[in-house]
């Protein structure tokens, strides 16, 4: 009976729980999605900056809002990472949309990269 009473068998119950568990680690919460949205507003904001001069108010636009995404995510975020609220992809998308506004606004200035010069 000793040998019986060490060995742990989860009954359906349990088996269901640690299931849920791990799909909430790994699923879509909505934490996760908005920082997701954040991030490629903010990577369109880049993309957008860098194709051309007529793009970057567009550019500008779509990288403060993806700025402003990833801001209310991590300060909406209850938990750290690993726990289902973004706040990971909330700081990427913080600072992808705020490289969007900063290149795009560069951009908008004329500003070069540094490069050889055609002279």
């Amino acid at each position: 009976m000793a040998a019986a009473s060490m060995l742990w068998l989860p009954n359906q119950g349990e088996a269901d729980m640690v299931l849920a568990q791990i799909a909430d680690t790994y699923g879509m919460t909505a934490g996760r999605t908005w920082s997701l949205v954040g991030s490629a507003l903010g990577l369109a904001g880049v993309v957008l900056a860098l194709v051309g001069r007529r793009f970057t108010l567009i550019a500008v636009g779509a990288g403060l809002a993806g700025a402003v995404v990833g801001a209310l995510v991590v300060a909406f975020a209850k938990g750290g990472p690993g726990t289902g609220y973004g706040i990971v992809g909330g700081y990427v998308s913080l600072v992808v949309g705020l490289a969007a506004v900063v290149v795009g606004l560069l951009r908008r200035r004329g500003v070069r990269a540094a490069g050889p010069s055609a002279g």
